[in-house]
């Protein structure tokens, strides 16, 4: 018997072309005679459709769909993710659809409430098992979560599925894969049913599905593992109720894995908001060379403008380096001096200046020209602006708003400085785009004379570190110091982190690649006076 295994794009709210997605897979499966197509989570109106669960309209059009593809279940199994909702009660659902009509519908019953989930906010939970039976196999289905936990998965066994099929849309962060392949194994221990994992894949906001479908045996043997970040029906051949072994996609280093979904986040993001192109602040520094290359593979060259704007401060380097990488890439290029307009302001406001020194407010005006720019080139072009700077600038607020955080979108809103340099290397492998002394110059801002970003910040190599325990690990100030770090420094950089919520606040969504990224996996309140180093309060 065969299965197949949709691992689709779906794009929220457009359940019509959802539907036909779903068709299209169906077509494709019933002509690899295949018995069963299994779809991702809440496959019909993608994932996660937030407060659009709210709306009556947005089910009356499921219910439409689910009609449509009814017609289409005739010589196929379909087992459809989607919203469903019973009174005043709404669910995550299944439905199982065969010869025109619904056998079977199973309502998800672990409602995961943590990091990016809140699915209490929207669902009830189910609480009986869903089992149907083809070819003498009898199939139980469970929802993403259920696997996470054993009462699920246990309560399909004990309805004697022989087969587990699992819709999934699980986010992407760095190692999600092996918990994954480690949290079935556990499962696949505790009922001794073979399982077939389905994932969404695509590129919702900040969130990235990556795909990485696959299947274990009841032995808890990986069978089959399906490509991360494509979109493909695949399919998994039983014996009985044994997967067969079949050829296992390798799974990718980290810095090939973070490459590959940065480029799939901003693709979705351009194309299912109908932008026709991208333009961003091409500086000369690594931030903004990588932003442009994770660009340029996902939209193409021509969708790609890069500005430099150079300031009386900016190395001649900078504008080399610029030139030399667009030459190679192939993007629209254009060079705007800043150096007119920043003298402008600084008449304007001399007055209220009054002579007082060079500081930064000099430098955060340098970077607020650059803003204005490329929102009017925006503007005027209907361009998506998208920011460069990275994690660590983001965590300790090494940014201007209204400045180099002007945009719609923050390709590195997500990546540490540390992994910045490790992408470059590893696209530069690919084919050498980044100019090696892009990679190899001490990072600076070029907003006054001689200035490098280690004036302001610790090594990189110890902040990402500090930043990794404050906020992705939740460590104290007191704990970080006892493994070993400067306490002065320590502090300093907790302090940045905790003034800068507000900036953060006002950032453009990114691309989470991390398993901590400020937003909704990280909620602080901006008013707050918590101060984690108890040797500071009084």
């Amino acid at each position: 018997m065969k299965i197949a295994l949709a691992q689709m794009n779906a794009i929220v709210g457009d359940i019509a072309g959802n539907a036909s997605k779903i068709i299209d897979a169906a077509t494709q499966a019933k002509l690899s005679n295949a018995g069963i197509l299994l779809t991702p989570e809440l496959a019909l109106s993608g994932y996660p459709p937030e407060d659009l669960l709210f709306r009556d309209d947005f089910y009356e059009q499921i219910d439409d769909a689910l009609a449509r593809l009814l017609k289409f279940s005739h010589g196929i199994t379909l087992v459809v993710g989607h919203p469903a909702k019973q009174g005043k009660l709404r669910y995550n659902a299944a439905s199982v659809l065969r010869d025109g009509t619904i056998i079977g519908t199973y309502h998800k019953q672990s409602l995961p409430n943590h990091t990016v989930f809140d699915e209490e906010r929207y669902f009830s939970r189910g609480d009986k098992a869903c089992v149907f039976e083809q070819d003498g196999i009898r199939f139980g289905v469970n929802i993403c979560a259920d696997v996470w936990h054993a009462d699920a998965p246990r309560c399909a066994a004990d309805a004697t599925a022989d087969v587990l099929l699992v819709l999934n849309a699980s986010p992407y962060h760095m190692d999600k894969l092996d918990e994954r392949h480690a949290v079935v194994r556990d499962r696949i221990r505790e009922t001794d049913m073979a399982v077939l994992y389905c994932n969404l894949v695509g590129g919702q906001d900040e969130l990235v599905f990556d795909g990485g479908s696959f299947a274990m045996d009841a032995n808890g043997q990986l069978t089959n593992q399906f490509p991360a970040c494509l979109e493909a029906v695949y399919y998994v051949e039983l014996d009985g109720v044994s997967p067969v072994l079949a050829e296992i996609c390798p799974e990718l280093a980290i810095e090939a894995s973070v490459y590959q979904v940065l480029v799939l986040g901003l693709k979705d993001y351009v194309h299912k908001n109908r932008f026709p192109g991208v333009l961003l602040g091409l500086s000369g520094g690594i931030d903004s060379a990588l932003t442009l290359a994770i660009a340029v593979d996902a939209l193409g060259a021509d969708k790609v403008h890069a500005v430099m704007m150079p300031s009386e401060f900016t190395a001649d380097i900078s504008i080399a380096d610029s030139r030399e990488m667009v030459a190679t890439l192939g993007v629209e290029y254009t060079e705007l001096p800043i150096k007119p307009l920043f003298e402008e302001f600084l008449t304007s406001l001399a007055p209220s200046f009054a002579n007082r020194p060079f500081d930064l407010t000099e430098e955060n005006i340098q970077a607020r020209v650059r803003g204005t720019l490329l929102m009017a080139l925006s503007n005027k072009f209907g361009q998506l602006v998208i920011t460069t700077g990275n994690k660590s600038e983001m965590a300790v607020g090494y940014a201007t708003l209204y400045g180099d955080m002007a945009g719609g979108f923050a390709v590195l809103r997500d990546v540490p400085k540390t992994l910045v340099y490790r992408l470059s290397n590893y696209r530069n492998q690919l084919s050498p785009v980044i100019p090696q002394r892009i990679i190899d110059r001490p990072p600076s801002a070029e907003l006054r004379p001689d200035q490098k970003d280690q004036d302001s910040l610790p090594e990189y190599a110890i902040l990402d570190v500090i930043i990794d325990r404050y906020v992705e690990q939740d460590e104290s100030v007191a704990k970080i110091i006892a493994a070993g770090f400067n306490a002065d420094e320590v502090t300093r950089v907790v302090r940045m982190i905790d003034r800068s919520e507000y900036k953060r606040r006002q950032a453009p969504v990114g691309t989470r690649i991390t398993s901590r990224a400020f937003g909704k996996d990280r909620r602080y309140p901006i008013t707050n006076r918590f101060n984690s180093n108890k040797e500071q309060i009084k």
